[in-house]
């Protein structure tokens, strides 16, 4: 009987025409890319939204430090929320499909930004304000769920025989891209308009900006083929019922999930760390210029987007979990450095720092990092697999990563050298755990 681990992930090439294999993968790349970039975009325009306006305008009666924790704090509700949509969405994309899993989470997300884009803030509405602000965020997390593994499966399920670290790396250029696009419309926007036009109306442009962004990202998603392997799942009529349970029921894949967890905590912990507390690290305790942050962040941002295809091709040469493993270990080591030049208040050297950390050493691994988990799963519960891996680390990797740093720091007095040694110790985690991943226990 044939198993659906010994079935290919790549298309038949001898079954369509050079031309048309061509055409499949570029439509492929473009809802794979566009489609992260959006939604990213849409998550990651509230964490800098947190940073600079939701702390203001929807927690203005509370000192400075305690209106950035519960900013963040919505904000990590979105990473609570994102485990509950990685499994509903997780299980629709494993019994029906990819593609159709992928333009609903779309249209999830784009409803919900666009909302905050109109949200009456706590000086006209009261205390109503900061909670419909939290259902939106709730709203946006269970969307977010289900996006990152399909997205993931549409490129590497896709791929043609020889080049899956480049296209698994695809949907990560997205996540950069949309981090990039999010802080460089914040940073354009405080330069067309003065601190109060911003605060009044100037912020909202970059949220109702999602609608426009979201309709042409579903047009191009709902243009692309299901993926082969799903296709022969289907055709073998040997979809898992249960997908979730699955992923926890056998040893093998149980191994694999605990490990994936485990691994990711350096990956989600960086993310946050570089992309999201630094704005509010160099904004607020080292009172840098708001514009300038921002745009360091949006060129490292660009610097990641441009060289994960490199790291595409490093997975390609030496595999995925060899180049996670490396990038993970530079990132630890290069926390301290890294805050030290941030600590010296020159805005170059805080740029550089970002620059290295955050554009160069986060692309090595961050590109290898959906190879690495689409192969932990077999294709009939790949989705859910997953989804599981990544947005349940998501609360602790990701979601709680700016609060407990600015909670260590609070705490010191200022001083960022204990939230250095927690991210270090993330970082030593997720090498550990990388490490303790068996080539046997793989699937692809």
């Amino acid at each position: 009987m044939t198993t659906l681990a010994d079935l290919t992930m790549a298309p038949d090439a001898g079954a369509e025409t050079e031309q048309a294999q061509r055409k499949r993968l570029r439509t492929v790349v473009a809802a794979s890319l566009l489609g992260t970039t959006i939604e990213w975009y849409d998550f990651f325009l509230y964490a800098t939204a947190a940073s600079l306006v939701f702390n203001r305008l929807f927690f203005p009666d509370k000192s400075s430090t305690v209106g950035t924790m519960l900013a963040f704090a919505t904000f990590a509700v979105g990473f609570l929320v994102r485990p509950i949509g990685g499994v509903i969405f997780g299980h629709i994309g494993d019994r029906i499909g990819r593609r159709k899993t992928l333009a609903l989470t779309m249209v999830i997300m784009g409803v919900a930004t666009a909302l905050m884009g109109v949200l009456p803030t706590t000086a006209q509405i009261g205390a109503l304000a900061p909670i419909l602000l939290l259902l939106l965020r709730v709203l946006q997390g269970f969307a977010l769920g289900g996006e990152w593994a399909g997205a993931v499966l549409l490129a590497v399920e896709h791929s043609p025989e020889g080049k899956r670290g480049r296209f698994g790396a695809v949907p990560q250029i997205g996540l950069a891209l949309g981090l990039a696009l999010g802080t460089g419309v914040f940073a354009l926007l405080q330069v067309v308009f003065d601190d109060a036009q911003f605060l009044a109306f100037g912020w909202r442009i970059a949220f109702l900006l999602s609608v426009v962004l979201v309709g042409a990202g579903i047009v191009v998603r709902l243009k692309v083929e299901e993926t082969p392997a799903f296709q022969q799942v289907h055709a073998l009529q040997q979809r898992s019922s249960a997908p979730l349970k699955e992923v926890f029921r056998g040893r093998r894949t149980a191994r694999n999930s605990v490990l994936g967890l485990l691994s990711r905590w350096g990956e989600g912990a960086a993310f946050n760390t570089w992309g999201v507390f630094a704005i509010t690290y160099a904004t607020g305790t080292l009172a840098m210029n708001k514009v300038s942050v921002l745009l360091a962040v949006t060129v490292a941002s660009l610097v990641m987007a441009v060289l994960l295809p490199l790291s595409g091709l490093l997975v390609e040469r030496h595999g995925a979990q060899r180049v996670y493993l490396v990038g993970i270990a530079a990132y630890g080591g290069a926390v301290f450095p890294v805050f030290a030049m941030f600590n010296t208040g020159n805005l170059v050297l805080f740029g550089a720092g970002l620059i290295v950390v955050f554009g160069v050493v986060h692309a090595l691994f961050y590109g290898a990092q959906g190879t690495l988990y689409a192969s932990l799963y077999p294709t009939e519960i790949r989705y859910t697999g997953l989804s599981v891996v990544y947005q349940f680390s998501g609360i602790y990797a990701s979601g709680l990563t700016p609060l407990i740093l600015t909670a260590l720091i609070a705490a010191t007095g200022g001083s960022p050298w204990l939230a250095c040694g927690y991210l270090v110790a993330t970082a030593v985690i997720s090498v550990v755990a990388t490490a303790l991943i068996r080539q046997r226990d793989l699937y692809l």
